[in-house]
């Protein structure tokens, strides 16, 4: 008795975005059927009917219109950053405006002179 080692591995391929339009549109012509645009592409059946899905969702309307398209995980990462640099800029305001007040009230009791130090004409 011979053993036979039967390899199942899957090769699998990165089908660029503007392939999978094409082939979505090809699935909407009159008289296609999905299975057999999905086997006349070299396609799995279920991944034309996700494609499908996300186009009518608009997910590939992005990249129709040229847009950068970033995944989900990319847009919270980006949002955090933003959230987090806009309460930075929050506190270096609130310090900048402490700091001209104390200034001010510096100057107003005479604890510092009204001769503008070199560089900072802006803070009146």
């Amino acid at each position: 008795m011979t053993d036979k080692v039967v390899d199942h591995r899957v090769i699998r391929r990165k089908i660029p975005v503007s392939e999978k339009i094409r082939i979505v549109e090809a699935s909407y012509e009159p008289g296609a059927m999905v299975s057999e645009v999905a086997r006349r592409y070299n396609v799995g059946h279920s991944s034309l009917v996700l494609w499908r899905r996300l186009m009518q969702q608009g997910a590939l309307v992005g990249v129709k219109s040229g847009d950068e398209v970033v995944t989900k995980a990319e847009f919270k990462q980006l949002q955090k950053e933003k959230r987090q640099l806009e309460r930075l800029l929050g506190r270096k305001t609130l310090e900048c405006e402490v700091l001209r007040e104390a200034v001010k009230i510096g100057r107003e009791k005479k604890l510092i002179s009204h001769a503008p130090l070199p560089g900072i004409d802006d803070l009146d």
